[in-house]
């Protein structure tokens, strides 16, 4: 039976950085660490200036490791649908590796009469630091599912959104939102995955279990236009370059059915006090960005309210689905026509302070994931990537009048947004000084029975409104399982 043994030196005489036997490396070993540093450099270090402004706004000590987790290398945008959702997507990675191989043609006629025989240290910084933003992205990206928060369960607008209407990624979204479990399963899998990344003994396994999660995800975004393959490709990338040195022993080993020795280059801390700087620095990356970081993302979350989807109550008892028995405009009784693009076809009242009517005109689509907000009437995951003629509408409710304030919940895309106005937009909301929305509409409403309001007021033309509204029972076989399962 054949054996591998894993050892770690200080020496040149075992093992060398690229994965090949001797103590020197060849040239071309040598030129093709230059491009990966380079690269490794590029893409790990946060050169766009728009993400220092936001890191030194961040208004809490879990937004800045927040920022620090989540940067993602965007200093260029391809404004076509594959620069969203397809492969010019990646331009940043190009650029990336084009400067790479030219600053490292540089560095070699620079250096092309050095005697240096190996970057042993250098490569394994490089891969420290590999290691530990794979780490802290995973661990930031896992959390979001441990509690969880990506994808939530889907409301009541959404169940009854017919599937045709659905933006792709809506879909395959719902589908992990409805397994609550299998979501929280995930998300534990990536941040298990992240911690393997801090410790030298785990590495093999966990950047073999990153490669292949990550990539399961970046592909299922390419299915559904995701939006994120960019970022879980990221992961891939990287835990396939950690798995590199491997790769040799592990043919010896399976393949040829030989014995082997995996030497890895590592520093020696020869004096007490390189010791503890070494171990009280992986210590504080471990303790921040998994105790520390769990923890703040459980608060911004339960306690702060930094959610996708809406908490305030709407109307008592109102939650539900309504046929529209009777729709005036201008005190004139329009009659039901699928195809009219005035007279509304039903509405939904969410159990949260959501009102969505259906009508035969189009509305803006937001493509955006839901980011949480600190806000029910910025929370806007429930409409995100839903078409249909449902137009989604935020309300504050005066019980005593009987009157509804109603703000639109789709603000447009705001993908195409310039940096200066997301910047100026997150200081407003920083300091509090963004303008509050006035309502767009003001409703009085009436409920004459458990199961019938009525709306007055005006649309945005100034006409006269009058809906008649009456409740009827829409079981969902998926929530009378549920409600088994609870009982």
């Amino acid at each position: 039976m054949s054996t591998v043994t894993l050892t770690y030196t200080a020496s040149q005489a075992s093992a060398n950085a690229a994965g090949t036997a001797g103590s020197g490396w060849t040239w071309w070993e040598k030129f093709l660490f230059r491009i990966l540093f380079v690269f490794t450099a590029l893409m790990l270090l946060p050169i766009d200036p728009d993400w220092y402004t936001q890191f030194f706004e961040s208004k809490s000590f879990f937004w800045y490791l927040s920022s620090i987790a989540g940067y993602r290398t965007n200093i260029f945008q391809v404004s076509t649908e594959s620069g969203r959702w397809g492969l010019a997507a990646y331009v940043n990675w190009g650029a990336a590796a084009a400067a790479a191989i030219v600053i490292a043609l540089i560095w070699t006629l620079i250096v092309r009469k050095s005697k240096r025989i190996s970057y042993n240290k250098l490569y394994y910084w490089t891969r420290v630091a590999i290691r530990y933003r794979i780490a802290l992205g995973l661990i930031a990206f896992g959390f979001l599912k441990v509690y969880p928060m990506q994808m939530p369960y889907p409301s009541l607008s959404n169940f009854l959104t017919d599937f045709g209407d659905y933006n792709t990624y809506k879909i395959y979204w719902q589908h992990v939102g409805i397994s609550t479990w299998y979501q929280v399963l995930l998300g534990w899998v990536e941040v298990i995955g992240g911690v393997l990344m801090f410790f030298r003994p785990t590495i093999f396994i966990g950047a073999l279990i990153n490669a292949g999660v990550l990539f399961n995800i970046a592909h299922a975004n390419f299915g559904y236009d995701g939006g994120v393959h960019v970022y879980s490709s990221f992961f891939v990338l990287f835990s396939v370059i950690l798995l590199i040195p491997y790769l040799r022993d592990l043919w010896k080993l399976f393949i040829q059915k030989k014995d082997t020795t995996l030497a890895l280059y590592q520093p020696v801390w020869d004096t007490k006090k390189k010791k503890l700087i070494a171990y009280s620095v992986k210590a504080a990356f471990v303790l921040l960005f998994t105790i520390v970081y769990g923890a703040l993302r459980y608060d911004v979350h339960y306690n702060q309210g930094y959610l996708k989807e809406p908490v305030t109550p709407g109307l008592s008892n109102a939650a539900g689905y309504y046929n529209v028995t009777e729709f005036r405009l201008n005190d004139e009784v329009i009659p039901f026509n699928p195809l009219d693009s005035v007279r509304w076809q039903s509405v939904i009242f969410e159990k949260w302070s959501t009102l969505v009517y259906k009508v035969n005109k189009p509305f803006s689509i937001s493509l955006a994931n839901g980011t949480p907000s600190e806000k029910d009437v910025d929370r806007n995951y429930e409409l995100a990537g839903i078409a249909g003629g449902q137009r989604f509408l935020y309300y504050e409710a005066d019980t005593i009048k009987k009157v509804l304030y109603l703000t639109d919940k789709n603000k447009g895309e705001r993908q195409g947004r310039g940096r200066r106005e997301r910047r100026n937009q997150r200081r407003a909301e920083r300091d509090g000084k963004k303008k509050p929305e006035k309502p767009l509409f003001t409703w009085s409403y009436e409920r004459p029975s458990d199961t019938r309001i009525i709306l007055k007021g005006q649309n945005e033309k100034k006409q006269s409104l009058y809906v008649v509204l009456d409740k009827i029972e829409r079981p969902f076989p998926i929530e009378i399982k549920r409600s088994n399962q609870e009982q």
